[in-house]
């Protein structure tokens, strides 16, 4: 539509409030908005002197106006909001979530039935929600099964059919899970009273509930009925135990909705924090595609709006980082500038710069609604920066790990396509070194991996990293020598903190381009192998499956070993330590014990082989 041919309509707009619909020559809704005066929003597409090519393109589509006269500014913002979710026009700021949330249902039948499900239906029933996480319903609901005895049957208990006596109280019954409706051992108001705990308990406020318990838990000690109150005194402690990790801002804050948001260009993210009764009950972060030059504020109107219907909100408080235009009745808004409140809002904010951040790391290594041809652009930036003479599609890391120069162990892992392949992750328990050699034991567990898959006839990888630089390399180098596999794949050394890569034989290392798809995915692969060799490392030492010299001394256990070795850092230190220093660490008692062990001769030691892991590992 052209400016003339506007500005024959332009004097049938009306001035008063209301919602403008564009449509283009398919005669398909194409953009959404509301305006305080319709003529004079409307009319400003058409005078004035768009720079973004978004908008030009809107203006250029535009065949037919319609437009809905609402009574105010509140109507309008809410039936904007409707249309665009309704419709989606391609022009209109999208919420990009397409999620089926979770429900917590109460039946709509006699003793309610209550559980999770993910379809709404008009059934009569009262849905509770929704939720961001599934794993957190089922947290919900299992502190609910301990704490409420509601019933998990699926029987008719109908008032005819309970007189009839018809059904007979189950296992549930005799473990204390229910009060048994179905024999009328329970009155439809005490089971209201638990459905009006179970509320209390998914608001957060578990406070009403704690304080019956209490109650109940002392007429029962008056009764001297000591085991039923015992019972009532741990789900007392449950309750609290769960309440003291919920994430609890502030017991004198109400009902408040907390949103932030970080922008992208086109794309925007925006965090909402769901406060009740000083707890947050709800968090969720979702990204938002704008199209049309719309200002933070206005994306996150829009967002606030979508959000809070999505979340049936009946918050009469937004917490924000600047104001809106928000004109819905009855709703305060606070910029916070210290306190309480301004915390949860750097939490919201420290929220959505994660959300954001994960994004962008999936993007640059293209993990995310790929093709396979698509996400392999990342492997040839990485074989032209490295000059490698393979693409490398298969690409394995390996890296030591020790505590306080203790329990050696070793990690590989695996990256097919730029992407992790968690199946072949290997974890490697050190067998032939003794004491804490990081070269010799880098050259055990790479000649173990790589006789390996020449015994199994196995592919072996284009491209090998050694993290840890020219010591480790240079270790690892000679096993593969010693295999015969010298320019089979190509072996690097990554230099710990410094990112710098080295060749073998090479005396000068070379650095990735800054912030390249090939730095990041080179670091993505480090990270990796750092966090699955300490996840190994943890399992190891709590299931007690270490061995060193100290827990061999009578008397000495595994918790005063690790807090000499944090001091002194080995064993071998620990053995020229001085009485007086190990007396400071330890006390004299224990010190003298020590002292007395390192002063026997030593018997002969032999080789070792550690105890194998659960799950994955290369003997």
């Amino acid at each position: 539509m052209t400016q003339e041919e506007f500005s024959h309509i332009a004097p049938t707009i009306p001035l008063q409030p209301g919602i403008y619909k564009y449509f283009d020559a398919h005669d398909e809704l194409v953009y959404v908005g509301k305006a305080k005066s319709l003529r004079k929003r409307v009319s400003s597409y058409f005078t004035k002197t768009f720079t973004s090519y978004k908008t030009h393109e809107l203006v250029q589509r535009i065949r037919r106006i319609e437009f809905t006269i609402v009574n105010s500014e509140q109507d309008a913002f809410l039936l904007e909001n409707s249309l665009i979710k309704q419709f989606q026009p391609k022009f209109n700021i999208n919420l990009k979530d397409d999620k089926t949330y979770p429900y917590i249902v109460i039946k709509n039948e006699p003793f309610p039935r209550v559980f999770l499900t993910r379809r709404k239906i008009n059934d009569g029933s009262e849905y509770l929600g929704p939720f961001t996480s599934v794993g957190r319903v089922r947290e919900l609901l299992d502190l609910v099964k301990s704490n409420i005895q509601l019933r998990t049957c699926q029987l008719n208990l109908s008032d005819a059919q309970i007189r009839k006596g018809k059904y007979k109280v189950c296992l549930e019954y005799h473990l204390g899970n229910c009060k048994g409706p179905c024999e009328a051992l329970e009155t439809a108001e005490d089971y209201q009273q638990g459905l009006l705990q179970l509320k209390n308990i998914l608001k957060g406020n578990l406070g009403p509930l704690i304080q019956e318990f209490k109650k109940e838990m002392r007429q029962l000690a008056e009764k001297m009925d000591f085991e039923k109150a015992e019972m009532i005194r741990k789900k007392i402690a449950h309750l609290e135990n769960y309440e003291a990790r919920s994430v609890i801002v502030s017991r004198h804050l109400s009902h408040a909705d907390v949103f932030s948001i970080a922008r992208d260009g086109d794309l925007a993210y925006v965090n909402y924090l769901m406060v009740e009764t000083g707890t947050i009950v709800q968090t969720h972060t979702t990204q938002v595609e704008t199209h049309m030059e719309e200002t933070d504020e206005e994306v996150l109107a829009f967002t606030v709006a979508q959000l809070r219907e999505t979340f049936n909100s009946m918050s009469k408080e937004l917490i924000l980082p600047f104001e809106i235009d928000f004109p819905q009745e009855g709703i305060v808004q606070t910029i916070p500038k210290g306190g309480d409140k301004k915390k949860l809002l750097e939490l919201s904010e420290k929220n959505v710069s994660y959300f954001r951040e994960e994004l962008r790391k999936k993007k640059i290594l293209q993990l995310e609604g790929k093709s396979p041809d698509e996400r392999r652009q990342v492997l040839y930036q990485l074989m032209e920066d490295l000059q490698l003479p393979a693409l490398p599609v298969h690409i394995e890391c390996f890296d030591n790990s020790n505590f306080q120069g203790s329990y050696p162990v070793s990690a590989m892992v695996c990256f097919r396509d730029g992407v992790e392949s968690k199946k072949d992750y290997r974890h490697f328990n050190v067998k032939t070194v003794q004491g804490i050699n990081d070269f010799a034991t880098m050259k055990e567990v790479v000649y173990r991996r790589y006789k390996r898959l020449m015994e199994e006839k196995a592919d072996l990888p284009q491209l090998v990293i050694i993290d840890g630089g020219k010591g480790q390399l240079s270790a690892a180098m000679e096993s593969i020598s010693n295999l015969g596999l010298i320019g089979m794949m190509t072996v690097v050394g990554l230099a710990k903190n410094e990112e710098e890569i080295f060749f073998p034989g090479d005396s000068e290392s070379i650095k990735l381009p800054y912030n390249s798809d090939s730095l990041h995915l080179v670091r993505r692969i480090r990270d990796e192998v750092h966090r699955f060799g300490i996840t190994f490392h943890r399992q190891k030492r709590s299931k007690g499956t270490f061995t060193n010299e100290l827990e061999k001394i009578e008397g000495i256990g595994q918790k005063t070993g690790d807090l000499l070795l944090k001091h002194f850092r080995s064993v071998n230190k620990i053995r020229q330590a001085t009485e007086e220093e190990l007396t400071a660490i330890v006390g004299k008692s224990k010190a003298g014990i020590i002292i007395k062990h390192f002063a026997e001769p030593e018997p002969p030691s032999g080789d070792t082989t550690s105890e194998s892991p659960s799950g994955k590992s290369e003997e």
